[in-house]
């Protein structure tokens, strides 16, 4: 009874005028660079963090998640009618969502895709309204030592399960927690690591790490691979939308199975969309009995990995607001726009903020249903945008980067930081280096240390205090089970470094 009185309040703040219209702004948003290729949630996010400093925390948070899971719905668009996905997690809708446009079936599977989308958020939502709060309960027992075991968990996984080798993906870790470490030291006030630069003496700026990294970046990469494809948008009517009750007979099951594993997935610590949407798709095609139709155009193939999608980004929410642990470099940025408007996710968020963290999942279920007004009647307008040349947008997105840093502080020096790390970003992108796992080593690093040395100073200096406690114990053999798992990728890294140092020397 308490948590339908909880989701009372937080439909009650939700339903607010402002909030209802910064969850629109965020979910159209959120859909527009979504069907373009290339921007992303991530790179969007971080362009808007500087905007919600002059929010208040409620409509700052629903507009920052109406954008993620908002690119969601919108990142299949180009999937389906360019075979060119708008994000990672997108690239398997290709498979089988550009063979039915190819068939003239494009309409039907904009129309499943949107759906399934919904289904799996809603799975997820309703998880997070029943299983945060218990989770919750059980984190306020949680001590310093058993927080900076998950965050170890986090970041190692973080790593291991990046694109790339797992070397590299531990190195990028580093270096993110090196980058956390610049600025004052909080326990004795020595500047560290600035090197006498007074612009960094309060340690290096999120929103230009993140713009950098993400937003800059892509935008280089982008504009170097030129013009893209488009299609005629009159083709997709709304009569082409309406599915037949066979393609209706295959989705149910597949959607409700992708939603699962979204969900499972998705509150796991490194994980994210992408990998939810994989396994989700291997596991359609097994449990087929016809299998050698996936590639063709099957159903099976966009619904369920449509539905996992989706589920898997609303899951992600529930690590992040009750532990304050973020899943991946999304949650991440979200998680230091939090602490930012100087709230502290964790157990007590629940206790302490009820309204908003209600409000926010409130926000997500009426998010959902603005998501499938702009989806499916107004399909047609999201289509449009593939015509948009991309010489003309991507400037512009440039420009509103620069003048988003330098509103935050009013400093062209983190103007010129931005633009650096979105060098040092194309550079990364050009040989492999995951960004990801930087900004979550960025995000992470300070909390890990501040939680390291208190359970230091509660134990008298023990070291022993991260093995006597059994949810720390747990979460160290877990973090030293996926380096284990991990030890064939750092063999084979290992031997190809040897390989390249040896044709080097011949």
């Amino acid at each position: 009874m308490d948590t339908l009185t909880n989701l009372g309040l937080g439909f009650q703040a939700a339903l607010s005028f402002e909030n209802l219209l910064f969850c629109l702004f965020g979910v159209s948003l959120g859909t527009f660079v979504g069907v373009l290729p290339g921007i992303g949630a991530l790179a969007t996010i971080s362009m808007c963090l500087p905007l919600t400093f002059y929010l208040a925390p409620m409509p700052a948070m629903i507009m920052l998640a109406g954008i993620f899971y908002g690119a969601q719905y919108g990142s299949s668009t180009a999937s389906i009618l360019l075979n060119l996905p708008g994000s990672a997690p997108a690239a398997i809708t290709c498979l089988d969502g550009y063979p039915m446009a190819q068939q003239g079936r494009a309409g039907v599977a904009l129309f499943l895709t949107t759906i399934a989308s919904f289904v799996g958020g809603s799975f997820s939502i309703i998880l997070m309204i029943g299983f945060a709060p218990i989770l919750a309960s059980f984190a306020i027992s949680f001590s310093s030592a058993d927080y900076f075991s998950i965050m170890i968990l986090a970041l190692v996984a973080a790593s291991t399960l990046s694109n790339g080798s797992f070397i590299k993906g531990i190195a990028m870790v580093g270096v993110g927690l090196l980058l956390g470490m610049v600025g004052t030291d909080i326990s004795s006030g020595v500047a560290r690591y600035t090197f006498g630069t007074v612009e960094i003496s309060d340690g290096i700026s999120l929103i230009a790490l993140a713009m950098g990294l993400f937003g800059v970046s892509e935008i280089l990469s982008n504009l170097m691979h030129g013009e893209h494809a488009v299609v005629d948008a009159r083709a997709i009517t709304f009569k082409s939308l309406i599915p037949t009750r066979q393609d209706m007979r295959e989705f149910w099951p597949a959607a409700g199975r992708g939603s699962v594993i979204g969900a499972i997935v998705g509150m796991l610590p490194g994980t994210g969309p992408t990998i939810a949407t994989f396994m989700s798709y291997s596991a359609e095609k097994r449990l087929s009995k016809n299998p050698e139709k996936f590639g063709k155009g099957a159903i099976e193939g966009i619904s369920s990995p449509e539905a996992a999608n989706n589920s898997s980004v609303q899951a992600a929410f529930i690590p992040t607001l009750t532990l304050g642990i973020p899943g991946d470099a999304i949650m991440a940025v979200m998680l230091g726009g939090m602490l930012i408007h100087g709230i502290t996710p964790g157990p007590q968020l629940i206790v302490d903020n009820p309204v908003l963290f209600w409000g926010v999942i409130a926000s997500f279920w009426l998010g959902n249903i603005f998501l499938l007004i702009l989806n499916i009647p107004l399909i047609g307008v999201w289509v449009r945008l593939l015509t948009v040349p991309y010489h003309v947008l991507y400037p512009a997105m440039l420009f509103f980067i620069c003048i988003g840093v330098y509103s935050v502080n009013n400093s062209t020096f983190d103007v010129l930081l931005t633009l650096m790390f979105g060098v040092i970003g194309f550079g990364m992108m050009r040989f492999n280096f995951p960004a990801a796992p930087l900004l979550l080593g960025f995000v992470l690093g300070p909390l890990l240390e501040e939680n390291f040395r208190r359970a230091l100073v509660l134990s008298h200096g023990d070291l022993g205090v991260f093995v006597s406690r059994p949810v720390s114990l747990v979460f160290l053999v877990l973090t030293l089970i996926i380096l284990l798992a991990s030890v064939p990728q750092i063999r084979g890294g290992l031997t190809r470094l040897i390989r390249g140092r040896d044709a080097i020397n011949e």
